[in-house]
């Protein structure tokens, strides 16, 4: 009989490998409360009544950094949107590694072009693998390449300007 793994410790932010598309160390947010997952895409073109085709954004100050995607449309089905308003969406399944583990999930292809995070991680995509401790971000560590910063101070958060965060 196989041991089954024992729960991982997320914080509400973590880096998201799709080892299938080749992009590496992007950042989402976790969020319990959301059922789906969500990844931010861009230039989606249907291909047939199965496919679908897109770009994914691989860093939000670099336009040209981006991956170009063609696979399966697992679904299309209206989700109810943070604004309350519903809106069709187009899913697809992928790989994702995270903290070393590789698991299938469903995504939503959006727009979330003026959000902090290119991507949502919701409920289906954690249950059974991890656990979240909100009072952590990068709780499973850099992303290859990328380094952790600093918690900003208050002042210099209220001088910055930046995207809206997600909620």
């Amino acid at each position: 009989m196989r041991e089954r793994e024992r729960p991982r410790i997320l914080g509400a932010a973590e880096y998201v490998d799709f080892p299938d598309w080749g992009v590496r160390g992007l950042s989402a947010r976790v969020d319990t409360g959301a059922r789906t997952s969500a990844l931010h895409v861009e230039n989606v073109e249907l291909i047939g009544s199965s496919r679908v085709r897109f770009d994914v954004r691989l860093r939000r100050d670099d336009l040209t950094a981006r991956v170009t995607v063609e696979t399966k449309v697992s679904r299309r089905t209206p989700v109810r949107a943070s604004t309350g308003s519903t809106e069709p969406r187009l899913f697809v399944k992928a790989h994702i590694r995270l903290g070393g583990r590789e698991h299938l999930i469903e995504i939503g292809l959006v727009d979330r072009r003026h959000m902090l995070y290119r991507m949502l991680l919701g409920r289906s995509a954690l249950e059974r693998h991890y656990l979240v401790d909100v009072s952590k971000r990068y709780a499973l560590g850099a992303a290859a390449g990328v380094k952790l910063k600093a918690k900003t101070s208050k002042a210099t958060a209220a001088r910055d300007p930046k995207p809206q965060r997600d909620r």
